[in-house]
């Protein structure tokens, strides 16, 4: 995505650098066994609102536990197959919902997956920053 194309967001910037590296080290973690590994940043428009997603082609999830994804110490993988403690994307969710914004993720199993979600309308925050939307290249892939 060229930077001219690139999302803006007003949000709390502090915040939402969190809530990226949660869901990054989420898309890393999940790719590791991949080759070549891919995670892509980006926007896009679902119902007239500008979507935020990351999205990568890692382990994925059965949809039928998403409802236990974003829960504080809930796992959908074993210890033994990735590490982690359940935390990541509780913090996501606390975040995004102290944010009025709309949550959610897209998976299928060894697929990867994809999480989006929508800064709420209205929004007000004294600390406004510009958030500027890439994606992330991996270098052995040929463009």
């Amino acid at each position: 995505m060229a930077d001219r194309d690139a999302a803006t967001i007003n949000c709390d910037r502090t915040l939402m650098l969190n809530v990226f590296q949660n869901l990054l080290a989420n898309a890393i973690k999940f790719t590791r066994h991949r080759s070549p590994a891919l995670i892509e940043v980006g926007a896009e428009e679902i119902n007239g609102r500008t979507a935020i997603f990351v999205r990568d082609n890692g382990a994925g999830f059965n949809m039928k536990y998403v409802d236990k994804l974003f829960v504080v110490f809930q796992r959908l993988h074993r210890v033994e197959e990735f590490e982690g403690t359940g935390v990541g994307l509780a913090t996501v969710q606390r975040i995004l919902a102290g944010m009025r914004a709309r949550y959610w993720a897209e998976s299928e199993v060894d697929k990867g997956a994809t999480f989006y979600f929508t800064i709420g309308r209205g929004q007000r925050d004294r600390r406004r920053r510009r958030i500027r939307m890439m994606r992330l290249i991996d270098p052995a892939r040929k463009q």
